[in-house]
């Protein structure tokens, strides 16, 4: 009997939504406030929030300068690096260039001898 009352009582209220436990829980405050105070805290947040916006706009300036620098350095070190390649490479073709022509002279002077002796 006690379990027939119950789910009468339950089927005719509603199930609560989020909205009334939301209400349930915290009463509005702008019934409770004065217009000057709840004035005053909406002052004070947007206040609060161009402050916020105004150190957000340095600190992205600061990490902007910060990048550009970080870029310009990489570029000088990536140049450095492209210079010092490009020395080595150059010796290293002189070096390929002299190479070539000592075989070149050894194959020549090797065949001159590989003529000149009789069979």
């Amino acid at each position: 009997m006690v379990k027939d009352d119950k789910r009468r009582r339950d089927a005719a209220e509603p199930a609560p939504t989020e909205s009334n436990k939301v209400d349930e829980i915290k009463p509005r405050k702008i019934m409770t406030q004065p217009l000057p105070q709840i004035l005053d805290e909406i002052e004070d947040s947007i206040r609060l929030a161009n402050e916020a916006a105004r150190n957000a706009r340095q600190a992205a300036e600061e990490a902007r300068r910060a990048g550009e620098k970080a870029a310009n350095e990489a570029a000088r070190v990536a140049s450095e690096a492209i210079g010092k390649v490009d020395q080595v490479a150059n010796r290293a073709l002189k070096l390929a260039e002299l190479l070539k022509l000592a075989i070149t002279e050894a194959a020549g002077t090797l065949e001159k001898n590989l003529s000149e002796k009789p069979r």
